[in-house]
């Protein structure tokens, strides 16, 4: 796999690594099909109360939890709740959510102040903080505290005693596990589980994973890149799982100079550009495509406001602003994720095209969950600090203002995301974006957040990229998926 799997609580961290380990142990209440229509996974049915706001979820029969326990509604509820304080579109929900009660073992009834039908949207949510499931007494742990018991009700059991953190995890077969019926698609339907046995390898350099793979030792390879690929094995086949790919973007922090400052910020963004990055990770435009939309390009909020200023670079105008800002080459830290083979030789472009326009750039190396500790520093970069971190987010988890975190400016307290914008405007038009009665409203207040996001310089995208998988002689089944799921997988002699 890319990265290291570092935390196992699905609902404290938004890793996909974490969120791939969550798919093997615990399951959703809905998934989303290969149409991209919702359909119920843990559900049996549901009922819509003729106003919109009563809505009564009938779970399925047959679910049952790693310990031979039924789930019950009172899982669930823990679950949701939980949840709700962490994922974005969580908090959204818990904003017009009156009450969540059980009715029986089976049955809950969600009450809303407001009627909406993106409650299945978010329960159907694939990626950034899926709603997994969890036994009530594992779910009551404070969402800010890590989980530490990983019982879960899915396909695969994750062998706690076998993980070595930084080498292996180890997953087996739950042979209790009822799928639906229904075939696999996409995370809907059937999770039928093949295989008896998952090791999830830790190898932190993509050259020697290939050759491990080449040589039979694993049978998986998340990410292949572009100019590695000459060297797979001609009977290696290679898989492009997902048709959305990822959003690339850098988000700036906003508590410290010199990004304190509105000017700086819009300065290193029209420094950067989209072309020069992409094409020293990615080389062929094949592998890439230029998006400064904000919400994904192709995905229903698309916009073009003010997006000139991040696709291609200009030095000059970069320049002037920060004339215009007074800034005296105060020093910034970019974070350089140095583990990750879709991300590694981004930052050093990026310090060069700051570098040309006049910024004093350190580039601090480090591997990935080190950066996510790292950015949680609210300080100067002199005591430990940064001013700008790159990360990458699945199409679908920036698609619309709700489930975006990189749009988020609530400031430095609970709410609030690496980088600590405060926007108020930004806060208010999600919430407009949450209760507007139309698609047509939606789609202009959208367009409304990603003018703001430019002009207030939060963030800003990189464009996009589809990831290449690599597997071995024999291994049938791959879904594709906005995940990497084990499901559906079968492995032949």
């Amino acid at each position: 796999m890319e990265q290291r799997l570092g935390n196992l609580d699905p609902i404290m961290s938004a890793a996909h690594q974490t969120r791939d380990h969550g798919y093997l142990v615990y399951d959703t209440l809905y998934a989303l099909d290969s149409e991209q229509q919702i359909q119920p996974q843990m559900v049996e049915s549901h009922e819509v109360s003729e106003d919109g706001t009563t809505y009564t979820f009938t779970l399925r029969d047959g679910l049952t939890w790693h310990d031979g326990t039924p789930v019950t509604s009172a899982d669930v509820i823990a679950s949701i709740n939980r949840w709700g304080q962490r994922d974005r579109m969580g908090l959204a929900l818990r904003g017009i959510t009156e009450t969540i009660e059980p009715v029986d073992e089976q049955t809950f009834v969600v009450t809303l102040s407001v009627p909406t039908s993106v409650i299945l949207d978010a329960f159907a949510k694939p990626s950034g903080v899926p709603l997994f499931i969890m036994p009530e007494r594992v779910a009551q742990t404070p969402f800010s505290e890590q989980i530490t018991e990983y019982v879960g009700s899915g396909p695969f059991v994750f062998a706690a005693d076998q993980y070595e953190p930084g080498v292996r995890a180890v997953y087996t077969r739950f042979e209790d596990y009822v799928p639906r019926e229904e075939p696999a698609s996409q995370l809907a339907g059937g999770k039928v589980a093949k295989v008896d046995r998952i090791e999830r390898i830790e190898m932190a350099d993509a050259l020697t994973a290939l050759n491990a793979l080449n040589s039979g030792e694993v049978d998986y390879v998340q990410t292949v890149l572009p100019d590695l690929m000459p060297l797979l094995s001609p009977d290696v086949t290679t898989q492009n799982i997902d048709e959305f790919g990822y959003q690339i973007g850098y988000r700036f922090n906003h508590l410290q100079a010199p990004f304190d400052n509105r000017l700086v910020r819009q300065a290193a963004i029209w420094a950067i550009g989209q072309q020069e990055p992409l094409q020293a990770q990615f080389g062929s435009d094949e592998h890439y495509a230029l998006c400064g939309a904000i919400f994904g390009c192709g995905l229903p909020y698309e916009s073009d406001a003010m997006v000139e200023m991040a696709l291609e670079a200009d030095p000059d105008r970069a320049r002037d602003l920060l004339e215009e800002a007074g800034y005296q080459g105060e020093p910034i830290v970019l974070l350089h994720v140095t583990d990750s083979p879709a991300m590694s030789s981004i930052a050093p472009v990026l310090a060069q095209q700051l570098r040309e326009a006049g910024f004093s750039v350190e580039l601090r190396a480090m591997d990935f969950m080190t950066m996510l500790s790292q950015r949680a520093n609210q300080g100067p970069v002199a005591d430990g600090g940064w001013s700008i971190f790159i990360t990458s987010w699945h199409n679908t988890e920036i698609q619309d203002p709700l489930r975006n975190y990189m749009i988020v400016a609530a400031g430095a307290g609970e709410e609030g995301y690496a980088g600590w914008a405060d926007v108020p405007e930004i806060v208010d038009q999600t919430q407009a974006f949450l209760r507007a009665p139309t698609q047509e409203d939606r789609e202009r207040i959208a367009a409304e957040i990603q003018s703001i996001v430019y002009e207030e310089a939060i963030y800003a995208p990189l464009g996009t990229q589809a990831r290449l998988t690599a597997l071995a002689p024999g291994v049938e089944g791959v879904l594709n998926a906005p995940a990497n799921v084990f499901w559906n997988i079968s492995k032949g002699e």
